[in-house]
């Protein structure tokens, strides 16, 4: 009986030099056959009010045999789609923001949209801000729901937002929102910032983990979302704590640090390379 492995997903953070098209070839010749699309705005516009055309990334799926399998928006500081908005104008234009997301995701046949606890001003209450949240997850949820969409929300880094940083936040988060359409993205590099680990979600989430964010860190710099091998986590390690907690998601390979930029292709490559000697060592 053949052992069934999560699959990686390229993610076009990095990519954000090179064109959207380029981001696809580069994800086919470095073995992904599916993508998680950022929607940075040089790649895929999208607003409150407007997005590019969803048939531009069906025709890239088909051109380079790579399947779109979720939506990460913008939306942490300074963007200004906040799931923790205050005022009602603001509110509506988030609401409008993400629902259109979850729409896109419908279109394309998607997995998940990830989304976040959003964030707040620091000279303001965070309690309020968490109870905006909470309300506009609850929302956001149940219209997702209704399209048989799931929202995978992961946890944010101190210095983004004071709202949702462990799994703990995430935890009183889900139980808060009660709506079934909410579950987890563990992202590796917020995890190990938070002294959580990948066993200590699936005892708090189970089969709610549902996404991941799958990226190595460099402890020493606390510079949480490299590229494999350049960080300091076990992939063999990760990979067996995702396949004992009974994972059956993609684990997205969100690398972000601007030393990528000049070379995407290059630190995308490093990863797969990283993935397949660690399925040798399983």
């Amino acid at each position: 009986m053949s052992i069934e492995y999560p699959k990686l997903a390229a993610m076009n953070c990095h990519h954000r030099f090179y064109t959207l098209e380029s981001f696809f070839a580069s994800a086919r010749n470095n073995g992904y056959d599916s993508v998680e699309l950022w929607t940075g705005p040089q790649h895929f516009f999208m607003d409150y009010a407007q997005n590019d055309p969803v048939d531009c990334l069906r025709e890239l799926e088909d051109r380079y045999g790579v399947k779109v399998i979720g939506i990460c928006p913008e939306q942490t500081n300074p963007k200004p789609n906040n799931m923790a908005a205050a005022f009602p104008e603001t509110q509506r234009r988030a609401f409008s923001y993400f629902s259109r997301a979850v729409d896109i995701a419908c279109e394309l046949g998607a997995n998940q949209v990830v989304v976040t606890s959003g964030w707040a001003f620091l000279n303001e209450d965070a309690d309020a801000a968490y109870e905006r949240s909470v309300a506009m997850l609850r929302r956001l949820a149940s219209y997702a729901g209704e399209r048989d969409m799931n929202l995978a929300i992961e946890a944010l880094q101190p210095s983004e937002s004071v709202l949702a940083n462990s799994a703990a936040d995430l935890r009183r988060l889900l139980d808060d929102v009660a709506e079934p359409a909410l579950k987890i993205c563990l992202d590796t590099g917020a995890m190990a910032r938070a002294g959580d680990t990948i066993e200590g979600y699936f005892d708090l989430f189970g089969s709610d983990v549902v996404h991941a964010h799958f990226v190595d860190v460099q402890m020493d710099e606390m510079d949480t979302h490299v590229a494999w091998g350049d960080g300091t986590r076990d992939m063999v390690a990760d990979l067996r704590a995702f396949m004992e907690g009974g994972y059956r998601g993609i684990l997205s390979v969100e690398t972000v640090s601007g030393c990528y930029h000049a070379d995407p292709a290059a630190a995308d490559r490093r990863s797969m390379d990283a993935y397949r000697r660690a399925l040798e060592s399983l």
